[in-house]
């Protein structure tokens, strides 16, 4: 059973799910957007069950978490939610979890890696190919259309659509993004419930603003976005798991990217999955890593 507790950070109140608290390896299952620490469920409780402790935080912006000061700065930039993560594991003193996280929370948890050696015994990247961070990146021009809301949200348009069509905006990523009736109407409204968070609008729309360049970052994350970019070679075990019928980050997009780790590198494939394989197929997303992370 998960227990919900705070974990108070320089900068906020992290807001956290747990399972199997007191045993000996941890876990940190970090979500994306738009979706919050309720997707990762299943396979939280597949990881404690096999003797893991487990945690899944709300990322900056969602709800439960808040900024604790009212004058930071309410930044979505990537950066920042490496450093976020890193935190969260030093406040709660997790001697090298393993990393999990699907989408934004996988690229926080490649962050945290490329922020600090030794940060996590193994990575688990959901969805997302490493090294798709930066503004100069080459994409595709269906990975273009595909982003359509990254640009859209660079807009006024798009900015009032977020602030006050919160649910209709994010339901149709859920609608879209993997093959229909994947999702329950109570699942949706259950991450629902994170999008309501007072600076969730204003974290969102200085993610995809400044991930593009048409913002400036905090100034207090400079030094960490230059260590990031570049993407640093990791040297810490990493596998990729993507949907094959992903309508957000095309499967292509985690080509090629084994140049990037010195470690043990693997990628696979899961046919049928679009973009929330956490949630579509849970069992065979703890069975992977249980399996990748049985080997150091």
């Amino acid at each position: 059973m998960h227990t919900h507790f705070v974990a108070s950070t320089s900068t906020l109140d992290i807001a956290y799910l747990e399972w199997n608290r007191g045993a000996t390896r941890s876990a940190v299952l970090l979500h994306g957007w738009p979706d919050s620490p309720e997707g990762w469920r299943p396979v939280a409780a597949q990881l404690a069950a096999a003797g893991w402790h487990v945690l899944a935080p709300a990322l900056r912006g969602f709800a439960p978490t808040r900024f604790r000061d009212a004058a930071t700065p309410r930044s979505g930039q990537l950066s920042a939610l490496g450093r976020d993560l890193l935190e969260f594991i030093d406040v709660l003193g997790l001697a090298q979890p393993v990393l999990v996280g699907h989408d934004w929370g996988a690229r926080a948890a490649s962050n945290a890696c490329g922020l600090r050696a030794g940060a996590a015994s193994h990575l688990v990247m959901l969805s997302v190919g490493y090294g798709t961070n930066s503004a100069q990146q080459t994409i595709s021009l269906q990975q273009a259309r595909n982003y359509w809301y990254h640009w859209y949200l660079a807009t006024a348009r798009g900015e009032q659509a977020l602030r006050h069509e919160r649910e209709a905006f994010t339901r149709l990523m859920w609608d879209t993004w993997s093959p229909s009736g994947w999702y329950a109407p109570e699942d949706f409204d259950a991450a629902l419930q994170a999008f309501q968070g007072e600076d969730w609008a204003d974290v969102v729309l200085h993610s995809y603003r400044h991930r593009w360049g048409f913002e400036a970052g905090d100034p207090a994350c400079a030094a960490d976005e230059s260590r990031l970019d570049p993407a640093p070679v990791l040297a810490v075990p990493t596998l990729v798991l993507h949907g094959a019928a992903d309508g957000c980050n095309h499967p292509d997009s985690s080509l090629g990217r084994e140049p990037f780790f010195d470690g043990r590198y693997e990628r696979r494939v899961l046919e049928g999955v679009g973009h929330f394989p956490q949630r579509e197929a849970a069992q065979q997303v703890g069975d992977a890593i249980l399996r990748f992370c049985s080997e150091p």
